[in-house]
């Protein structure tokens, strides 16, 4: 320290900030000092400086470069075929520029988004040096090895997804550390020994997936594994859990004791039960005579604490009461499967309860329950969580959280004047978090869900404006007796991909079409079908429209009007991209919606519109040379130029 002025530590030992503090004070006041006092006064500037430079650490705020050095140390021990981790350049030191990582406004990575991208080779202990780190998506690979211990580190971390890869050994013990763990799922991997015990102290866990791997042992019953079902254990060689014991057995009495109190006890008890019924039949006879709704509880149902897995059942009594006995005034819209209410429940919380149209076939009461909890499976930052079901014999519920901001289609052409609209960054966030959400289901769900009505109606929005894909599954639900070919077309008119209109068959690219017309909602504002465009010879269908206004080079008239010239040319032109692309007429055609997923990250979307570009070329040549005198016009992104959009970028 500085002679003759005590150390501001208060042990004589290394600067700390304090000392800047004293340093900034000496430069703004000008003190004037002796030529010693100048050199110990630089020593101490040097020594702040690197502690400085250390600081960060003791703060808990990692370097960029310190997780940088972890990603690439990951990358260093991965084979990547795809070059999915291109961009991953240790020559930069920030990595919230590279593709599939994303940060928070710290520049502090948040999440790593590597599901399915066919990389090989193991995982790094560095990946234990990411604090802020929220998501771990290392799914559908081909990675082996060990899962490291290090990832107990990962305090912030809310969910980790590591199945189906070839990962082996036992799961760490340290996963018990991760307190905010919500989505922990394991399963398709040859993971061996015994689950922790220590993962049941991880109350926030609400999905668990251990299935398809090696594991041997109890099953955990205590903690939060209470809540979870044998479909969380399935195909291992784990013993079965111990069974609950069994209820205490009433006393009998015994029939030779107090006969004769007993024919006395009957007498009474017969008498006060007709006492007591002849004013309830009367009620009965009167409340006949009054128009009302019927509903029907069965005794299991009455019991508000049966749950399926990590799904509430609610009894009908209960959700009746939420929605005022499902009155219109708390009806928040009608679909093809139902109607959905506005509920508040007993403590407080909003709820949106669907009450499903009633389509009943024999043995559809286990079917129901079976495919319900599978949709409960289906758990993502941008899916709709289920919270809840309902069933009786007459009734089918499923409860989801509220969403307050309502959905895309809503807040496009339904929002109230004091509302402001959806801008460009919004609308971006929302094409790329429903990719997401879609690419979920149909990769990353066993077996995989089908959507068959993606629209604008059906992506809700969070507090946060983040896209939640909802109401999949319901199809399923609805066709009890189906698998993917349906007696009627469900769908919405304007999103039906051709092939499911003309066959009923619906697959993975049946939801891609829907989505590519969902984006061109998202950047028109306009419906996928609306016959008030007739006014102004316009097409009726959406997709015809856009297709008509950049066949006259009109893009400019594209784009909402809402928007107020608030977007990037490029980026409309990039969005106008991939719709088109998604709404190929061939089916086989279109991208799978994990590839959308990386277009929209800005992977690969020039080299697809550039092959798409040498096809329609070559198309257009050859219809040419066939039909010379004609015009060729199809109802598919084939009747617009190439050049009718900028070229790859």
């Amino acid at each position: 320290m500085l002679s003759g002025i005590p150390a501001r530590n208060g042990n004589g030992g290394a600067a700390d900030l304090g000392d800047l503090a004293f340093f900034l004070f000496v430069l703004d006041s000008r003190i004037w000092l002796p030529t010693k006092c100048l050199c110990e006064f630089r020593s101490l500037f040097v020594t702040v400086l690197v502690k400085i430079a250390f600081c960060a650490d003791e703060l808990n705020f990692p370097s960029e470069a310190v997780l940088g050095d972890a990603l690439n140390a990951l990358k260093s021990n991965l084979a990547d075929p795809n070059n999915v981790l291109q961009s991953w350049d240790a020559t930069l030191v920030n990595p919230c520029t590279w593709f599939h990582v994303s940060c928070n406004s710290e520049n502090s990575v948040t999440r790593v988004d590597l599901g399915n991208a066919n990389l090989t080779g193991t995982l790094v202990s560095q990946l234990g040096q990411l604090p802020n780190l929220q998501y771990l998506e290392l799914y559908s690979n081909n990675i082996s090895g060990k899962i490291p211990e290090e990832l107990g580190n990962l305090a912030n971390l809310v969910s980790l997804d590591l199945y189906t890869n070839n990962l082996s050994g036992p799961i760490p013990t340290t996963l018990g550390n991760l307190g905010k763990l919500r989505f922990l799922r394991l399963n398709n991997n040859s993971l061996s020994g015994t689950i922790p015990m220590t993962l049941t102290n991880v109350t926030s866990l609400q999905v668990l997936d251990l299935s398809n791997n090696v594991l041997t042992g109890d099953i955990p019953i205590n903690g939060s594994f209470t809540m979870f079902t044998p479909i969380s254990f399935s195909n291992n060689k784990l013993n079965n859990p111990p069974p609950s014991p069994p209820p205490p057995i009433p006393s009998t009495p015994s029939p030779s004791a107090g006969t004769t109190t007993g024919a006395i006890a009957g007498g009474v008890a017969a008498a006060a039960a007709l006492f007591f019924a002849i004013p309830a039949i009367a009620l009965a006879m009167w409340r006949r005579k009054k128009p009302q709704d019927h509903f029907f509880d069965v005794p299991a149902e009455e019991d508000p604490e049966v749950h399926l897995g990590q799904l509430k059942r609610f009894s009908l009594r209960e959700l009746q009461v939420a929605t005022d006995n499902f009155a219109n005034k708390n009806i928040l819209g009608r679909g093809g499967f139902g109607k959905v209410y506005r509920g508040r429940l007993a403590d407080g919380s909003l709820v949106a309860v669907k009450r499903l149209k009633e389509e009943r076939t024999q043995g559809g009461e286990l079917q129901f329950q079976t495919e319900v909890e599978m949709i409960s499976m289906a758990v993502h930052r941008n899916l709709l969580r289920l919270r809840g079901f309902c069933m009786t014999p007459t009734e089918r519920v499923l409860v989801y959280p509220y969403m307050a901001n309502g959905s895309v289609a809503s807040c496009l052409r339904d929002r109230p004047e004091s509302r402001p609209p959806l801008d460009w960054q919004i609308r971006k966030r929302i094409s790329l978090g429903s990719a997401r959400g879609l690419a979920y289901l149909h990769d990353h769900c066993d077996p995989k869900i089908i959507h068959r009505d993606v629209k604008a109606a059906n992506i809700l929005l969070d507090e946060e404006f983040e896209a939640v894909v909802g109401d999949f599954g319901l199809a399923k639900l609805m066709d009890y007796k189906d698998t993917h070919v349906t007696t009627a077309v469900r769908g919405t008119i304007g999103h039906i991909a051709p092939e499911y209109l003309s066959t009923g068959k619906s697959s993975e690219k049946t939801d891609v079409f829907g989505y590519g017309v969902m984006l061109l909602e998202l950047i028109t504002g306009q419906r996928a079908f609306d016959l008030a465009r007739l006014a102004n010879d316009d097409d009726v269908m959406l997709l015809d429209w856009v297709k008509g206004l950049l066949k006259d080079r009109r893009l400019e008239t594209l784009v909402d009007s809402d928007l107020q010239g608030n977007y990037v040319d490029d980026e409309v032109e990039q969005l106008i991209q991939v719709a088109l692309l998604c709404t190929q007429s061939t089916a086989s055609e279109r991208p799978k919606m994990s590839e959308v997923v990386r277009m929209l990250e800005g992977d690969g979307l020039a080299e697809r519109w550039e092959e798409w570009q040498k096809e329609e070329m070559f198309r257009q040549d050859l219809n040419h040379t066939r039909h010379p005198n004609t015009h060729w016009i199809v109802d598919s992104t084939s009747h617009i130029s190439p050049d009718e959009l900028s070229g790859p970028r």
